[in-house]
């Protein structure tokens, strides 16, 4: 979230990136709170003087009727006292339910629009878009043919939006897991198996809407639990409360985790198959930083997911994204999309990969800080996520792309070592 005091210091900045982002603030009555709480807060320091003082003045009393009198003025300075902080300590916690529902600011160079439709495309991938000699088939028909996509066995068990991979499409997914997390462990990225699972609190913390009529997030009845809908919910919830080494920065972690997305609304051909499911295995960066290492870092994570889809061999563009499309934490955030020849009626460009730079956001929320040596007190950290591979995503851009005449699939060989094989069915 945005600091009080830099709110404060910049109403019509903050007002104007709410405005550039689609989300509605009420910053008179923030000013209005905060100049109620530090009247408070002066009254409540001055009962506590004058408390002290007159404590102070006890003691050289001999009469028993001014001792009693002062005790009992001192009784009534702390009740005034008490009652003074337990005002501050509300309007505190106003004041704070304010600032979690105000968007991070926005890079100065972020695209200005209301949705992706003012995305800038900024970069393309090594691979131009194939062109085909015989009629394109959609992941869905590719792997439905072949028993490698069963959406019906995942209705009958689960519900719609579930499903079953099978056969060699299930190897391909765990080669290009294997592939990330090769490539992530050259660039000092330390592999981590999450929990599927975290508490509401941590959900918030990272800027997620854990209730509400318009959560995207699975809760667990009767717990304040919820299914986790990517790894950059536990990876940034893993030192909550803790305080780093400034030498020990920049942290890159690599997490692997299942996802769950309830997707309320997503319907439509775009959605077809595994492009939009209720859940998938995700291989997701996660960056703790120094401050002035965030914006460098960013690129990295850009450059990162551009080399893995280079891999693949599949065709994508990299766009900046809009200042209406990006999400409450994010300050910068760069989408990677890969072409999906199966999709609309001649290949459509599909997003698979997301990267954000969540300046101090995240870390304001969840208090993650850093201490340097011979400084005192403590600064609050950098946070960055990236997708290294949604793997959903990432079965429908190797399929659709690489698909032959014959109905089988090529394989990249940046995936043959771990697949043994150069095409399957």
């Amino acid at each position: 979230m945005l600091d009080r005091k830099y709110i404060l210091q910049n109403l019509d900045a903050v007002r104007q990136n709410c405005l550039e982002r689609g989300v509605k603030c009420d910053l008179t009555q923030f000013v209005e709170v905060e100049q109620r709480r530090k009247e408070a807060d002066t009254a409540a320091q001055e009962f506590n003087r004058l408390a002290n003082e007159n404590a102070k003045s006890i003691g050289g009393l001999k009469d028993p009727q001014q001792r009693a009198e002062a005790v009992e003025a001192g009784r009534q300075l702390r009740a005034q006292k008490d009652a003074a902080q337990k005002l501050v300590d509300q309007l505190d916690a106003e004041l704070l339910a304010i600032q979690r529902t105000l968007p991070n600011m926005a890079h100065p160079n972020a695209p200005r629009g209301v949705d992706d439709q003012a995305n800038l495309e900024v970069a393309r991938g090594k691979y131009q878009p194939r062109q085909f000699d015989f009629p394109v088939k959609d992941h869905l028909q590719l792997g439905s043919a072949k028993g490698w996509i069963d959406f019906e066995g995942g209705a009958r068990t689960t519900g719609q939006g579930f499903y079953f991979l099978g056969g060699e499409l299930v190897l391909l997914d765990l080669a290009i897991q294997q592939l990330a997390v090769e490539h992530l462990l050259q660039r000092s990225f330390v592999p981590t198996i999450t929990p599927d699972l975290a508490r509401a609190d941590i959900l918030e913390g990272i800027g997620f809407m854990p209730r509400g009529p318009e959560t995207q997030v699975y809760s667990v009845e009767n717990t304040d639990l919820c299914l986790v809908g990517t790894a950059e919910i536990t990876l940034g919830g893993l030192y909550a409360g803790q305080t780093f080494e400034a030498e020990s920065l920049p942290l890159r972690l690599c997490g692997i985790s299942h996802c769950y997305r309830t997707e309320a609304g997503a319907a439509g051909r775009a959605s077809r198959g595994l492009y939009r499911v209720h859940q998938f295995t995700k291989v997701e960066m996660f960056v703790f930083c120094l401050p002035d290492q965030s914006d460098a870092l960013h690129e990295e994570l850009r450059q990162i997911e551009c080399e893995l889809f280079d891999l693949l061999e599949v065709p994508y563009r990299v766009v900046d994204t809009a200042t209406g499309d990006l999400g409450g934490p994010a300050y910068r955030k760069y989408d990677l999309e890969a072409w999906m020849p199966g999709r609309g009626e001649h290949g459509e460009w599909g997003e698979v990969t997301s990267t954000s730079n969540c300046t101090d956001y995240q870390s304001r929320r969840l208090n993650v800080r850093y201490k340097e040596k011979e400084k005192k007190g403590t600064q609050f950290v950098h946070t960055l996520n990236g997708t290294a591979f949604a793997l959903s995503r990432a079965l429908i851009a190797v399929l659709e792309n690489h698909q032959q005449a014959d109905g089988s699939v090529r394989i990249p060989p940046a995936l043959q070592p771990y697949l043994r094989r150069d095409r399957i069915g």
